[in-house]
This record gives C-alpha cells, structure tokens and sequence, in this order.
C-alpha cells in the first residue's frame, strides 16, 4: 500500500494537469525546448501568463529549465511527463 504522502502527491500531480493552458505549454515542448516568448507566440498568450503557468510546472518537476545568456529555454523534464499526456489523450479518445 501507498503511502497519505504518496497519495497526496500523486493528487497533486494531477492537479497540474487539470489546466488546459499547462497542458498546452507542455504539448508545445513535446517538439524540443523553447523560451517564454516562442511559447507565447505559438499558443496565442501573453508572455506574463506563459510565464506564471512555466514557473507552476517547473515547481511540480514537469518542466525543466536552462540558462543560455539572458534566455532561458524550458523543456519536458522527462519521458514520463509525455507519458502521463500520451496515455490521458488515449484514454479520452478511445471511444472517437
């Protein structure tokens, strides 16, 4: 059995998820890193929202982040985070 620390991370993980701008930042890096204003220009939102939703996904350790001089380019942390998105979108189109 799973720990209440386990459990409760796990619902916080999905919590993430629960947002369909983070999910579409995420589904943008499924191509390979950006920075804040590729994101932005991509997804049609403001740099200050790509931003806020980056910073809430690098927290969560879905994002990952690298300093190039003054930019800062953001990918998927890891295969796993691919994963749990690939599988979600099977799950919700396997009836279509």
């Amino acid at each position: 059995m799973y720990s209440e620390d386990n459990l409760y991370d796990l619902a916080e993980l999905f919590k993430i998820f629960g947002d369909s701008s983070r999910i579409r930042i995420l589904f943008s890096l499924f191509d390979g890193e950006m920075n804040v204003s590729d994101i932005s220009e991509s997804l049609g939102m403001t740099q200050s929202a790509v931003s806020h939703q980056l910073r809430i996904l690098k927290t969560s350790k879905l994002v990952a982040a690298r300093r190039e001089g003054k930019n800062m380019f953001y990918s998927l942390a890891d295969e796993h985070v691919r994963t749990i998105i690939d599988q979600g979108l099977e799950h919700v189109t396997e009836d279509d």
